[in-house]
Parts: structure tokens; C-alpha cells; sequence
């Protein structure tokens, strides 16, 4: 039996999160610069996205740029960016042949000129598709995202519109970039490391992490499908104990 016969389809994720780590570190194994790991990684973007789509799931998120990378040497933030324009304009065929909306979340207005539009463009041709929704967290961190929605809730309150003792958790959810979109129930991270490094941290208060040591470019369906199995075997609590769970 393959991998992906043993995923139970009525116990998948409705929403996976991946930190696409390791680029890098890849090119370096190659002898080369860093930014032939980002080009290399596009395939494993590609693939996951397909995997994810044939099997089932309907959100899913990529973090593709912090707002920390804009710290990284100015000639590999140059090129990213080029290699995000060229990969959005490369695939929006894809993405549509595939019924595949595209979303995104972050910082959007710190993205160069013409990578901003590229990304509205694309944005909107596939805003009518339906199977699944990709969505690319792109100049964004956790950090920039809560203190944008508190300041948010802080001028509804100064206008009137809003009372401080009324704000609740909904109330917060709806004020991140995500809203309306459902939480993570899986978070992956590849490279090996075990860090969250500032990203969706209200929204996976209750995601199951998975590490991997593979790096982002070696990152394939097979290793997919292995998150997935490794997640339908834990239980999710939620705080009961086990025999609170519906059987």
C-alpha cells in the first residue's frame, strides 16, 4: 500500500501551514549560492500545492517572505523578488487549469511596485476557483499582524464604534490578516529546525507541529502524505481527555 493510499480522506486537515525552510542550506550542499536553492525550491512549491489539491485539502498556506528577510544581503532580497514575480506569472495557468484560488497575507504594500501588482493580478484571474485556496504569506510575521490588528481595535474603541470589555477572541480573529480563513489544524516545518519563527502564532494555538529534517527543495508529495499520516494518528484534545472525544 503507498503512502497515499494510507490517508484517511475523512480525517483530513482543512487547513496545513508550511514553513518552507532550508533553501539555503541546500544550495550551499550544491556548491552554490543561496538563491539557486529558492529557485530550486519552486518545484517543491509546485508539488506540495498539487499534492494537497489531489487530496483533498482546501487551505493551504506557504510562508514564503518574513518581514525579517527583508534584512537578508540586498542582492538575495532582489532576487527573490524576481524569482516571486516570474513564479506567480509562470503558474497563474496552473493554478487555474487546476481550480486553484490564489490568496495572500502580510505587509503587501512593502512588496516592490511590480511585484505587488503581479500578485493583485493573479489574485483576481483566480478568484472565482474553488477546489482549494493557496494562500502566500509574503513580507508577513505574527508579531506585525497582531500589533496591526490591536491598533485596529484600538481606533474602533477611540471612535465609539467598539467597548474595550467587549472584545473578545472573535473579535481579534476577525482583525488578522487571515479572517475568514479556518486555523491551521497542521503545521509543517522542514530543515530540521524547531522553531514557529514568528509565524500565525494566534492562529496555531491548537495546530499539531511536524519537523522534518528535509530541506524545503528536497520537500516532495511522499513527504507530504508522511505529515499527513503522522497527524490522523494523534489525537486532538482540545483540552478534554481522551474519553470526552466522540467515538
Amino acid at each position: 500500500m503507498s503512502l497515499k493510499d494510507k490517508i484517511i480522506t475523512e480525517k483530513l486537515p482543512l487547513h496545513i501551514a508550511v514553513i518552507m525552510d532550508g533553501n539555503g542550506r541546500w544550495a550551499q550542499k550544491q556548491g552554490q549560492v543561496r538563491v539557486f536553492g529558492h529557485q530550486n525550491g519552486v518545484k517543491a512549491v509546485r508539488d506540495t500545492t498539487e499534492a494537497a489539491a489531489e487530496i483533498g485539502i482546501k487551505f493551504l498556506t506557504l510562508y514564503a517572505f518574513s518581514t525579517e528577510n527583508w534584512n537578508r544581503p540586498r542582492e538575495e532580497v532582489d532576487a527573490l523578488m524576481e524569482l516571486l514575480i516570474h513564479t506567480i506569472n509562470q503558474e497563474k495557468e496552473t493554478l487555474n487549469k487546476n481550480n486553484i484560488r490564489l490568496q495572500a497575507i502580510g505587509d503587501l504594500q512593502s512588496l516592490p511596485g511590480n511585484c505587488y501588482n503581479e500578485l493583485q493580478e493573479a489574485i483576481a484571474e483566480t478568484a472565482k476557483n474553488t477546489r482549494m485556496t493557496l494562500i502566500l504569506a509574503l513580507s508577513y510575521s505574527s508579531k506585525w499582524e497582531l500589533t496591526n490588528a490591536m491598533r485596529q481595535l484600538a481606533k474602533q474603541v477611540e471612535e465609539g464604534k467598539i467597548k474595550a470589555e467587549k472584545i473578545d477572541e472573535q473579535m481579534i480573529a476577525s482583525n488578522l490578516n487571515t479572517a475568514g480563513i479556518p486555523d491551521p489544524e497542521l503545521l509543517i516545518r522542514t530543515s530540521g529546525e524547531h522553531r514557529i519563527s514568528n509565524f500565525l502564532l494566534w492562529q496555531i494555538a491548537y495546530a499539531e507541529l511536524y519537523f522534518t529534517d528535509k530541506l524545503w527543495p528536497e520537500f516532495g508529495k511522499e513527504d507530504l502524505y508522511e505529515a499527513l499520516i503522522d497527524y490522523q494518528n494523534r489525537e486532538r484534545r482540545f483540552g478534554l481527555v481522551s474519553e470526552q472525544l466522540p467515538k
